[in-house]
């Protein structure tokens, strides 16, 4: 017998807010986290723009300084996350759920860049290694996110560690999803972490033609644009506490929404490029929705797009919900909330559930920001500039990553 879903804790940090209730007031709002780069000089680099993290301080959540010292940054803010989540959630290991099931499905589409890129200066400085940090190899490795969240919240199940570039978070929370259906866990903290805006990061996804050059930091993100030019790039976090419906309603637990769908598809196509047809995006969201039990004459549906605002992705994105939804479509409340904290990779899928489930709670769709001149053929309602106010019943958020990881999760109201 299949088990159902619920979220029962969020956790988040962005460009846009560091805690949940930040976050959400923001992009109800409309504002924009996207900055000048101050963490580092950007002399000579094509791109000075990104979402990067402030006002940040790792004890705020139970992090000395010992172990800050011995973690990359990603690891840390997955550990904020979580924190934010775990409390928020009630959840408590040995004490109301048994520590062999709980788990931990923490991604990251890079793992510990920072670490990577100053032990190789080191090793070219000095090629004897004797420089190199005795903690870089567990300091590097992306599965070390969920690992140290494992340990601090003694999460003896599964601990898994998926990557697949942008997609990461919205896979692990999907694996986690039926994982816990299963039977498997009775709750898993799961979503995704990543920390690529160092000038290595940038330099790369420059000169692959990803990333909008815009000056202006506060009009660069532009999904679903005619002006757009590129995504900009961003760090955090974020986590969603799934738990099976019974075990949460048993402890009284708080409940945000039920998970009701998963897709996952591959383009099998190109290393970058989406297919441009939208056939297996399209399917993706197809078989997320086939399980949701949508029924166009009583659903209101909201989809937090991917929406990236690079050429290729909005026109495929668009023709991919028009390929699902069918006519349908047109009567969908949609947006991307990258627009105001910009692509967070292995975290965007996770941060843009939260988004989703909160949408779902209060009846608002977040706007799409700066959409002032929108994209011909991306002429669905991606909800311009400004919150709109809707009885919404399901939520879908979608995301595709390079080398076509496709990833879509529902969520219904409960």
């Amino acid at each position: 017998m299949e088990k159902r879903v619920v979220v029962t804790g969020l956790g988040v940090l962005s460009c846009v807010g560091n805690d949940v209730r930040t976050f959400w007031d923001n992009l109800k709002n409309g504002v924009c986290g996207i900055e000048e780069i101050t963490d580092f000089p950007t002399d000579g680099l094509a791109v000075k723009i990104a979402g990067t993290i402030k006002d940040f301080d790792p004890q705020k959540f139970g992090m000395d300084k010992a172990f800050v010292r011995k973690q990359d940054p990603f690891t840390i803010y997955a550990m904020a996350s979580a924190v934010q989540a775990m409390e928020d959630s009630g959840l408590v290991s040995g004490t109301n759920i048994s520590p062999d099931r709980l788990g931990v499905y923490i991604g990251s589409g890079i793992g510990g860049f920072t670490t990577i890129s100053r032990e190789i200066a080191k090793m070219i400085e000095d090629p004897s290694g004797q420089w190199i940090s005795p903690s870089f190899i567990p300091m590097m490795i992306s599965d070390m996110a969920g690992a140290q969240v494992a340990i601090r919240y003694n999460a003896q199940g599964s601990c898994i560690d998926i990557v697949t570039a942008c997609a990461t978070s919205t896979h692990s929370i999907g694996e986690a999803f039926l994982s816990i259906r299963h039977g498997y866990a009775d709750a898993i903290i799961a979503g995704g972490t990543d920390h690529g805006v160092m000038p290595i990061g940038i330099a790369g996804f420059a000169n692959a033609k990803a990333l909008n050059r815009a000056e202006d930091p506060k009009y660069a993100s532009l999904p679903f644009s005619a002006d757009r030019g590129g995504f900009v790039m961003a760090d955090g976090s974020a986590v969603l506490i799934l738990e099976e419906y019974e075990h949460a309603l048993a402890r009284g637990a708080k409940i945000y929404a039920e998970v009701v769908g998963y897709g996952s598809t591959c383009d099998a196509y190109h290393a970058t490029a989406p297919r441009p047809d939208g056939s297996t995006q399209a399917r993706c969201i197809r078989h997320a929705l086939d399980q949701s039990g949508f029924d166009p004459e009583k659903d209101t549906v909201y989809i937090n797009a991917h929406g990236t605002g690079t050429h290729l992705n909005d026109i495929c994105e668009t023709r991919a919900c028009k390929l699902a939804f069918g006519d349908f479509a047109y009567k969908c409340h949609i947006s991307s909330t990258k627009s105001m904290h910009g692509h967070m990779f292995g975290a965007a899928g996770a941060a843009e559930a939260v988004a989703t489930v909160l949408a779902l709670r209060d009846g608002i769709v977040p706007p799409t920001i700066n959409l002032d001149n929108a994209d011909p053929e991306c002429d669905l309602d991606y909800t311009p500039n400004k919150a709109v106010e809707a009885n919404l019943t399901l939520g879908l958020s979608d995301s595709f990553g390079f080398g076509g990881h496709n990833a879509c999760i529902a969520f219904r109201k409960i």
